[in-house]
């Protein structure tokens, strides 16, 4: 299993971009509407973290309690992405896709460009100012708080008298409980009036306008709440790293992976998107070249023996050889190859695809299974 699963500081990884991934899944999947520059609400959060922890947002000091900056962060989010709907959502299809990556695009060169986020802007920011750790729990109550981070994060040992935790572990089940309430959140609007609304937009817009919704006060409502817990994502990445880049928070890269997660999870689906890229990370370290939490790389180099690795397979290429040429590096290539075998033959996606055979959400189908009802 160890050459199989991921370690537990990619799963954090999964954890904070999966939660990114569902909010991209809550406009897209939901409404219909594509927004190519979902990217722009993940990197605001990451800024504002990293900007009020180096005192440079007035009001705000470096101390300011990290659930704090997550809910702080989101709010700026919904006020950009009021300003960017109220343009774009006068658009659809492609149009609209392509105005929110246009307006995604400004932000990452603005911020590639501004002095007043980091020295070195191409670089991003990285906490300066602020000494202690981001904590996730009940803020002002130290005892209810656990930092997160890689090396400054707190470890728990003897909880319950016999479980331990270091500081990644502790990092995952924290980060994990605010993408768990962010996604229970989530679900309770998609399953509430307002959800069902966002529901009839996807399947045929013209008709919930013809029953009387203003279906672009709904999309522009599901805009700023998917931005919300966008931010919330980015705030979880940049306080796990403490330092975030324009690259890996606005670039419109960050929001084609979030796509490409939702389509392998499934749209629509909202947990979808989470399974989709813990299968992409899982396959990219599966097929890396270390596997830091395993891999089929170091896998068949300590399994095989020298014997075999050194057999000559044809005019002189050996078996060694022959892996290191194919599985080497080669990892973000057979993810391509995989991308597409999903659209073409998966195009519900992991999650999509098991509701389809259970006939329904998959909660609702295992309980209704287990109480032996067959409806």
């Amino acid at each position: 299993m160890v050459t199989i699963l991921p370690d537990v500081e990619t799963m954090i990884t999964v954890l904070y971009f999966g939660l990114f991934a569902m909010s991209f899944d809550f406009i897209s999947g939901y409404t219909g509407y594509l927004s190519f520059g979902h990217a722009a609400f993940y990197g605001t959060g990451a800024y504002f973290v990293i900007l009020v922890a180096n005192g440079k947002i007035p009001l705000l000091g470096p101390g300011t309690p990290f659930v704090y900056l997550l809910v702080l962060g989101g709010l700026v989010a919904v006020v950009l992405a009021v300003l960017i709907g109220a343009v774009s959502f006068r658009l659809s299809g492609v149009y609209f896709a392509m105005i929110t990556l246009g307006f995604s695009q400004v932000l990452y060169v603005f911020v590639r460009d501004w002095d007043f986020a980091a020295s070195n802007p191409r670089d991003g920011p990285a906490v300066l100012e602020r000494t202690e750790p981001f904590s996730v729990g009940v803020p002002g109550v130290d005892s209810l708080n656990l930092a997160i981070g890689q090396l400054a994060g707190d470890s728990v040992d003897g909880l319950l008298g016999f479980l331990s935790f270091g500081t990644t572990e502790v990092s995952y089940y924290m980060i994990g409980l605010v993408v768990l309430v962010c996604y229970f959140a989530m679900q309770r609007i998609v399953h509430s009036p307002f959800g069902r609304v966002l529901v009839a937009i996807r399947e045929n817009e013209e008709r919930a306008e013809a029953v009387g919704y203003n279906t672009f006060w709904y999309k522009l409502g599901a805009f700023a709440i998917s931005a919300f817990f966008a931010a919330v994502a980015g705030g979880l990445f940049a306080g796990f790293q403490r330092s975030v880049s324009p690259e890996s928070s606005f670039y419109f890269l960050v929001t084609g992976d979030a796509l490409l997660a939702s389509i392998i999870g499934g749209f629509g689906t909202l947990a979808g998107p989470l399974y989709g890229w813990l299968f992409d990370e899982t396959v990219t370290e599966f097929l890396s070249k270390s596997g830091e939490g395993g891999g089929l790389l170091p896998y068949l180099r300590d399994n095989l023996g020298e014997a075999t690795m050194t057999t000559e397979l044809y005019n002189g290429l050996t078996v060694g050889q022959a892996i290191d040429t194919f599985l080497n590096g080669h990892a973000e290539l057979y993810i391509g190859v995989i991308f597409v075998l999903f659209v073409l033959f998966v195009p519900n996606g992991l999650l999509g695809t098991v509701r389809d055979r259970l006939g329904g959400p998959v909660g609702k189908q295992v309980a209704a299974r287990l109480r032996g009802d067959d409806r």
